[in-house]
């Protein structure tokens, strides 16, 4: 564990410690440490540099069957904190479903290391020459008449996560990106179109020529565009399109949404929402992936279930208090979506074999890194 680690560690036991004098039966916290830097440019010159760096921290506290949640920066008086809390608590509806997650649904303390972290620092003006080449390139693809300026960022963040039952875990998580955005066409006729690429390791980031060339061609694409007659014709989704499709149903099968009645496939448990030949797997523990965690926002490891199987609904997505909803659908907790894969198998004739097209969880139009770190209790958000 190093000193910020171990600093940070240190914060949260003294916010578990606070909540519990002031009156709470049991509490969990997390605090988070960001930091991140980005460079702007168009027209190849420097539009804008950034760096930033946070310390943030959040406590969970329950009273009874009532709970509150405070957030507010490192430097913010802890017992001062955790008596406001623990005020918000007593006078907060109760919820006879809220609690921290059982014992036996915690994270072990065996070190998992996912490879979510790289230490790699670049220099500001070796990001500037990255986000001029990468405009060049963009730029140098015929029909590109302007641009709309080429971005590149790096930041990392970490995360401890301490409850009263006696969980302790940390993680750290880095991230490097990479976008540009250019114009082609003239006058009413112009089209704008970008491309990016976002890793959690730097030598995975694919190339500023690749990335630069993949956005020119795209914006040209667009050039002469039109619509065709009215009919039924086969689609083939891009995949920034299709991304969000499965965004859609995940937020569907939130267990939340499951226990409020306000989802589409709140009775589909069971039932064919796909085609036969899709498959949506939660796998969170996967390696150097962007959405793996070695635990989630209540400290629960996640494990490898299917979402949709052969186009059929097999699971919900649960916290551990939508888990206690008096539902027969809802069953244990399954912890928050950690990494979503599509896994389609292709039936097309002589093909026995099965392909899997993994799902990147990187976000569209991103242009700068900002880390988030799970707030105690909540699950984690996907677009």
């Amino acid at each position: 564990m190093d000193d910020d680690t171990k600093r940070l560690t240190e914060t949260a036991e003294r916010l578990i410690s606070a909540a519990r004098k002031a009156g709470a039966d049991a509490a969990d916290a997390a605090v988070v440490r960001s930091i991140g830097r980005s460079v702007d440019v168009r027209l190849g010159k420097v539009e804008d540099t950034e760096s930033s760096e946070s310390e943030d921290l959040a406590l969970r506290v329950f009273v009874g069957q009532r709970v509150a949640t405070v957030s507010a920066d490192v430097h913010a008086d802890i017992d001062r904190l955790a008596e406001r809390a623990v005020a918000m608590a007593k006078v907060s509806p109760e919820d006879r479903f809220a609690s921290l997650a059982p014992k036996d649904r915690l994270a072990p303390h065996d070190g998992l290391d996912l490879d979510l972290y790289d230490p790699t620092e670049l220099a500001s003006d070796r990001m500037v020459e990255q986000a001029l080449a990468l405009e060049e390139a963009a730029r140098a693809i015929s029909g590109v008449t302007n641009s709309g300026g080429a971005s590149v960022s790096a930041g990392a963040s970490g995360l401890v996560l301490v409850t009263s039952e006696g969980f302790v875990g940390e993680k750290m998580r880095s991230g490097f990106s990479r976008s540009v955005s250019v114009i082609a066409g003239e006058g009413t006729a112009m089209e704008r179109d970008y491309d990016f690429d976002s890793r959690i390791h730097y030598a995975d980031l694919d190339a500023l020529e690749e990335i630069g060339r993949r956005a020119g061609e795209r914006t040209v694409r667009r050039i002469g565009a039109g619509k065709v007659p009215t009919g039924s014709y086969p689609i083939v989704f891009d995949p920034r399109v299709s991304r969000g499709l499965i965004g859609s149903l995940v937020g569907a099968i939130n267990g939340a949404a499951i226990a409020r009645k306000t989802s589409f496939l709140m009775d589909k448990m069971g039932e064919m929402v796909l085609p036969a030949s899709v498959s949506i797997i939660d796998e969170p523990l996967l390696s150097r992936r962007p959405g793996s965690r070695p635990f989630d926002g209540e400290g629960v490891r996640g494990e490898t279930m299917f979402l949709v199987e052969d186009g059929i609904l097999r699971n919900w997505i649960l916290d551990t208090a939508t888990a206690k909803e008096p539902r027969p659908i809802l069953q244990r907790p399954r912890g928050p979506l950690l990494r979503r894969r599509l896994a389609i198998l292709d039936q097309r004739v002589g093909d026995a074999g099965r392909h899997v097209a993994r799902r990147s969880d990187r976000r569209d139009e991103e242009r700068h890194l900002r880390p988030r770190a799970d707030r105690p209790g909540h699950q984690s958000r996907h677009r």
